[in-house]
């Protein structure tokens, strides 16, 4: 039993340098962020269904049910827009520093959407959080497109995982994430039909390092890991996996400053706003469980 333990600890830290690896792909792959994310979820959608047919997993829901799958995935799309359009305009170190902050987003959008009160200490990790963002800007203006893009990403991502903390309680993981592929690559497509250049012969012609790196994003850093994911689950508590999750950007930012040494190399001010942006997340995830396991207890 031990053993099983200890395996299943040593494949979520597999996992959560999967999710940093992320961001190294994002860097790699040369075409833009719009055509790289439709390649990445047409490729995974094909995955997740090819996996879905192989378990034989129902996956017939209501059409309301359909529209709010839907609605997240178009969200799901736009953050992973806004990701990899923030590491090309600016670095991989600035992209994850910002999208750590979608906690504190998370803190807002969740008394609101699960109708619950505000948790006061959630809002003093919040200015945390906006200390951490404001010593970044004021060391690295150079970036601040990117330092935009990854704050819209980090909101679209807590938005995202906001919509999905309610699905889950009613519908299989699996079965959200095939509507919500699908949406988002329909919706990207209509996107590039109507206001890109369309489907031509330059948007196809992608390159076979690009091609590798998209497969590999596509199967490992999305479908595999969330199928991992779950499966890890069942072994090791939520609390365990959050904040062991809470390291991917920890994980990411060292990839890169041994892949990309100088593109990647910061202010000092850069890490002090990016480890008080980063204390705080880990520090929201240890209150919050606590609390969670002594209203459990009493």
């Amino acid at each position: 039993m031990r053993d099983v333990k200890l395996l299943n600890y040593l494949h979520m830290h597999l996992l959560v340098f999967i999710a940093g690896f992320t961001a190294i792909l994002g860097e790699l792959i040369t075409i833009d962020a719009i055509p790289l994310v439709w390649f990445r979820m047409l490729m995974a959608t094909v995955l997740m269904y090819a996996y879905i047919r192989f378990k034989r997993i129902p996956i017939k829901v209501p059409p309301k049910t359909i529209a709010r799958f839907a609605f997240a995935g178009v969200i799901i799309a736009l953050h992973w827009i806004t990701f990899f359009g923030a590491i090309k305009v600016s670095n991989i170190s600035i992209t994850l520093s910002m999208v750590s902050s979608g906690a504190f987003f998370a803190s807002i959008l969740e008394p609101i959407i699960h109708k619950r009160k505000i948790i006061k200490y959630e809002m003093v990790f919040g200015l945390v959080v906006v200390l951490g963002v404001f010593l970044i800007t004021q060391s690295e203006l150079q970036y601040i497109e990117g330092i935009i893009l990854g704050i819209i990403s980090a909101f679209l991502s807590a938005l995202f995982a906001v919509l999905n903390g309610k699905f889950v309680k009613h519908h299989r993981p699996s079965v959200i994430s095939i509507y919500e592929f699908i949406s988002g690559v329909v919706f990207i497509t209509l996107f590039i039909a109507i206001f890109g250049s369309g489907f031509n012969q330059e948007f196809l012609n992608v390159s076979e390092s690009d091609l590798l790196y998209l497969f590999i994003l596509a199967s490992v850093c999305t479908a595999y890991a969330f199928i991992a994911s779950v499966k890890v689950m069942e072994h090791i508590s939520p609390y365990t996996v959050m904040l062991t999750f809470n390291l991917e950007p920890i994980y990411g930012i060292i990839l890169a400053i041994i892949l990309f040494p100088e593109k990647e190399k910061m202010s000092t001010n850069f890490y002090f706003g990016a480890a008080f942006i980063l204390v705080a997340v880990v520090l929201n995830g240890i209150l919050k469980n606590w609390k969670t396991l002594k209203r459990k207890e009493s």
